[in-house]
């Protein structure tokens, strides 16, 4: 099992970054696929990216909206997963969430793939 704190969120300007923090403890963390959700107010979560475990050589993957704006990072030695926001918008303000799942190779696909989950952190891009 496998513990997750998520940080960093903030109030940013559009156009802005923030980096976002997700720490783990507990089990190997070399063996879990981490993946970043976010959830607007009034809206469904959604998976943002998500990086594979080290054995799938911490192959990485995006959701279209993130695709050229934001990129995720693995230190398996401070057990972080880390999730570089740039060129933020307004509809990117949302509670961001980090997860975990036993399962190789990372996917965007399905949220049951990630038992663990951390508490969330809010990003809010607004002038």
């Amino acid at each position: 099992e496998v513990q997750l704190q998520a940080s960093g969120g903030g109030l940013v300007q559009p156009g802005g970054s923030l980096r976002l923090s997700c720490a783990a403890s507990g089990s190997t963390f070399d063996d879990y696929a981490i993946a970043w959700f976010r959830q607007a107010p009034g809206k469904e979560r959604e998976a943002v990216s998500c990086i594979s475990s080290r054995s799938r050589n911490d192959h990485v993957t995006y959701a279209d909206f993130a695709k050229g704006r934001f990129t995720i990072a693995r230190d398996n030695s401070k057990r972080t997963v880390d999730l570089q926001l740039t060129r933020l918008k307004p509809e990117d303000t949302a509670v961001y969430y980090c997860a975990a799942g036993q399962i190789g190779f990372c996917t965007l696909g399905s949220r049951t793939a990630y038992p663990y989950w951390g508490q969330g952190t809010l990003v809010t891009v607004s002038s």
